[in-house]
């Protein structure tokens, strides 16, 4: 039999602005990883640029350099000047459907009103029913404008290596609206191929 597992929450990543808002948070993080690894404040980094990047790529590393630098590392435009900061967006599309409405804090807050005052009350139910109503209305309006779960995620995972050895790694997961994707996505390049015309 299956079984779900536990209701969780994820960001969903809808503009540049929230790009940003990662890379603070990866750098934070990043910054704490390389102190418990025992590296100095002020340890040379070097972000490198994905092969063939993507929009978000390109954005994401100006992001990181910019908060690296605002926050007192030292990071310098070469490689092989300090430990190199790598990341990788990987792109994961589900082709089932994914669920829009889960009962959340509205629904919860008035079943437990509901529960507390009928224990007293014997003879309200018309009235219970009609709170309980208006706040899963407000929490299916509420997971509405937060634009739901939708078929696509990002895996973000940033990683500190030091001649070849892994420092300091972080990964997250994110949703993404679908037609958000193509910023995500490297852009394909197509390998020429001759071709030999023949008369007929």
């Amino acid at each position: 039999m299956a079984k779900n597992f536990e209701l969780t929450s994820e960001y969903k990543v809808r503009s540049a602005g929230h790009w940003e808002i990662l890379s603070r948070d990866v750098v934070s993080q990043t910054r704490d990883g390389l102190a418990s690894a025992g590296f100095n404040a002020d340890t040379a980094l070097y972000v490198a640029a994905p092969a063939n990047a993507s929009a978000f790529d390109l954005a994401f590393r100006d992001f990181l350099i910019t908060h690296l630098v605002q926050s007192g590392a030292k990071v310098y435009d070469t490689p092989g000047k300090g430990l190199e900061v790598t990341y990788n967006a990987q792109v994961v599309r589900h082709n089932s459907d994914r669920p829009h409405f889960i009962p959340g804090q509205f629904t919860m807050l008035a079943g437990g009103l509901m529960a507390a005052y009928g224990l007293r009350h014997s003879h309200i139910d018309t009235q219970l029913l009609a709170v309980l109503g208006v706040a899963g209305a407000a929490d299916y309006a509420n997971s509405i404008n937060a634009g739901g779960p939708t078929n696509t995620e990002m895996i973000l995972t940033t990683t500190v290596s030091n001649a070849g050895r892994y420092v300091s790694r972080k990964t997250d997961v994110y949703y993404l609206e679908n037609a958000d994707t193509p910023l995500f996505l490297r852009p394909q390049h197509f390998r020429a191929v001759n071709m030999k015309v023949v008369a007929q």
